[in-house]
């Protein structure tokens, strides 16, 4: 059955890993030391563990920000964890060159990244629940690494899977004008917030047979932004669960499209810019 007004990408794995070099890359666990590592502290002295790759930064350059948002799977404070899924794509060699810029992996230590965590939270209608301490401290994150390393404040970018694309609609809805481009895998949202966040370029990624996060979730997200007018793709991989994020990080069109995404048309100013409750 065909969903109305949708532009559904359907990819079969075998087709990805025979089309795409770098599937080696997207999911070992293998060390990432290319990634410094950090301890984020904000103004209430609340802690945040976090690693960082940055680009070969040469003078007068501005660089994109990516921020990459974990699942439940890799919460904790080890600073490890949360590179398990996803680090290696930016680290790849390749890709870096390609693709510099500042790639940030904050990691969780509480049960969620938001504070949307029961189903009827995701329904239309819902009480939207309020930010949560861990969102509040990533968006001080992010202004702190913008205000001391050469980062474009229109090139910000998130990324989450699970329960980090969760929090990757859930922090385009808050704050869209600090996101020129949200990448959720497998993740979910009331779809009446989106509105608010037509000004933010969206790929959504899915598995089509995923019984952790139903599909409905990325398909409702899909037509609820391009009902608002919102630059939106969606891709929904056939046959696949809901660890559907190595297809995703495989998906060849990912990073090209993500670096290309800008707010510069916005006149957004990170200076002018504070976090609040």
């Amino acid at each position: 059955k065909k969903v109305s007004n949708m532009r559904v990408s359907t990819i079969l794995l075998s087709m990805v890993m025979a089309v795409t070099p770098f599937m080696c890359y997207s999911h070992r666990p293998i060390e990432n030391e290319e990634y410094a590592r950090y301890i984020f502290v904000d103004a209430s002295d609340k802690e945040m563990p976090y690693r960082m790759l940055s680009p070969d930064v040469e003078e007068g350059e501005k660089y994109p920000l990516v921020v990459f948002l974990h699942g439940s799977g890799e919460r904790g404070s080890d600073n490890e964890k949360q590179l398990l899924h996803g680090a290696s794509i930016f680290s790849n060699p390749s890709n870096a060159d390609k693709y510099p810029a500042f790639v940030v992996f904050p990691q969780c230590k509480e049960k969620s990244w938001t504070n949307a965590t029961t189903p009827k939270d995701f329904m239309p209608g819902a009480e939207t629940p309020p930010i949560s301490q861990s969102e509040l401290i990533v968006m001080n994150l992010i202004q702190d690494v913008i205000k001391h390393h050469p980062i474009d404040p229109a090139r910000v970018y998130v990324v989450g899977i699970s329960m980090g694309g969760i929090a990757a609609y859930d922090l385009a809805c808050r704050f869209p004008d600090m996101f020129a481009a949200a990448v959720p895998i497998c993740g979910a949202v009331n779809p009446d917030r989106l509105a608010v966040a037509k000004d933010v370029n969206f790929m959504i990624f899915h598995g089509e047979e995923d019984d952790e996060v139903p599909n409905i979730c990325g398909r409702e997200a899909y037509k609820a932004l391009n009902a608002a007018g919102a630059q939106v793709e969606y891709v929904e991989f056939a046959g696949v669960g809901h660890e559907c994020w190595y297809n995703a990080f495989n998906y060849p069109s990912l990073l090209p499209w993500l670096y290309s995404q800008s707010k510069d048309a916005l006149g957004f100013n990170v200076a002018d810019y504070t976090v609040s409750r």
